[in-house]
């Protein structure tokens, strides 16, 4: 039985929170469960729209499946979610522009499954180390897979913010897809930028360690990194596949 705890928090400065999570540990449609995360972005009410939009209209289309292999699935639900957010945007010119990341996984006994895109991410953690599973499409990313930019330096970078997907961006949306042999004590961590802007891998990977539970956990990121300047919206999924 798998265990999660989800949190989001408008961060310390921004007026409106433009991520959106969801969460479900009973099956929705042929997946046994569905977590996601979105950032969104786009003026004042674009943002929020987008994100929430997306979350659930992949969430709708998962429901309404036939299908049962998880990839074919989610990705089936994000270039649905994408058709409808460029048709919003072309309908109201207040919505132009906007988009949003998204990463959503699913969990089947030890097999994860994840799509992705844009820049939030989907981490798995354990007592030895923490790993970025999903790949950040972002201008700096490509940038240090070319070559052009140290590491090190993406941190800081002045482009650091620029994604090069997002739903919504294009006529058809280019998703990753990843599939990961979960073991025991490995704990998934799906979050928007909010948190991995403020927070090096190295200082989340040890919150995780410090703290008791996955309340405290989750809680003990969005402190660290509001306490570090909190300078976007941060949301936290956590979940314990193998609780068990």
């Amino acid at each position: 039985m798998l265990k999660t705890f989800s949190i989001t928090n408008i961060g310390k400065k921004r007026k409106v929170n433009q991520d959106f999570i969801y969460t479900s540990e009973r099956p929705v449609g042929k997946l046994p469960n569905v977590f996601i995360v979105a950032d969104g972005m786009g003026g004042h009410k674009a943002g929020d729209y987008a994100s929430k939009t997306t979350v659930e209209t992949i969430v709708e289309e998962i429901a309404g499946a036939e299908e049962t292999d998880a990839a074919a699935v989610l990705k089936s639900a994000i270039q649905t979610a994408n058709g409808l957010i460029r048709k919003c945007a072309e309908e109201s010119p207040e919505l132009e522009g906007m988009g949003t990341t998204v990463v959503a996984a699913t969990c089947s006994g030890n097999i994860l499954q994840v799509a992705n895109v844009g820049d939030s991410r989907l981490y798995i953690a354990n007592s030895r180390e923490i790993r970025q599973i999903t790949r950040d499409h972002s201008l700096v990313e490509e940038m240090v897979r070319m070559g052009g930019i140290a590491r090190e330096e993406a941190r800081n970078h002045p482009d650091k913010n620029i994604i090069t997907r997002a739903v919504g961006a294009d006529h058809i949306v280019k998703p990753d897809f990843f599939t990961v042999k979960l073991n025991s004590g490995d704990m998934i961590l799906m979050c928007t930028d909010g948190l991995t802007n403020m927070l090096e891998d190295e200082e989340i990977h040890m919150i995780l360690e410090e703290s008791r539970d996955m309340v405290e956990k989750a809680e003990e990121l969005v402190k660290a990194a509001n306490e570090k300047g909190g300078r976007d919206n941060i949301s936290v999924i956590l979940i314990d596949p193998l609780s068990d």
